[in-house]
């Protein structure tokens, strides 16, 4: 229980990604974490793969300093929510005050957006490749590593090692 008494916020809207949405809150909230979902509204919204999320606060109501760190689900959700000001100006707070955010698959282009890749190592699916490297970023082919605060998987297939990365990042 190395998270026991943190609380930490993770991004969701229509079409997230579901395993690496639930595999996450479910792996934070086995190591005793709180875990609040956000998003643009909080309405109930569907899963790439069909799962049901609803977030429990919006974007704009969460004060940075109430949560220990922000994760980013990739899926089309990152597409949506990066478009959402309350969204980026939340993820870039969070980056500001030095917490970690992990980010996997398609979620880079919410941090791409909050203007946090600038001179990073970063990955991703390779769909969103050139929008790390366009965005000032370097790109790794690597399934899950940190770089300063941020903690970086690549795909479905790589969430044992970005949970692994993620969890060892927020516990520190």
């Amino acid at each position: 229980m190395r998270l026991l008494g943190r609380r930490y916020a993770v991004l969701v809207d229509d079409g997230v990604e579901d395993l690496e949405y639930w595999v996450t809150v479910m792996r934070l909230q086995e190591e005793g974490a709180a875990v609040v979902s956000v998003g643009r509204d909080t309405e109930p919204h569907r899963g790439k793969q069909g799962l049901r999320v609803q977030a429990d606060e919006l974007a704009g109501d969460v004060d940075p300093v109430t949560i220990d760190g922000l994760v980013i689900p990739g899926g089309w959700a990152p597409d949506k929510l990066r478009r959402d000001p309350a969204v980026v100006d939340l993820t870039r707070a969070v980056h500001e005050q030095g917490k970690i955010i992990g980010i996997i698959c398609h979620g880079g282009l919410v941090a791409i957006s909050a203007g946090i890749v600038s001179g990073a190592r970063a990955t991703g699916s390779l769909g969103i490749k050139d929008d790390l490297v366009n965005a000032g970023a370097t790109w790794v082919d690597e399934a899950a590593f940190r770089d300063g605060n941020l903690v970086w998987g690549r795909v479905v297939a790589d969430i044992p090692d970005f949970e692994r990365e993620l969890v060892a990042a927020f516990a520190a």
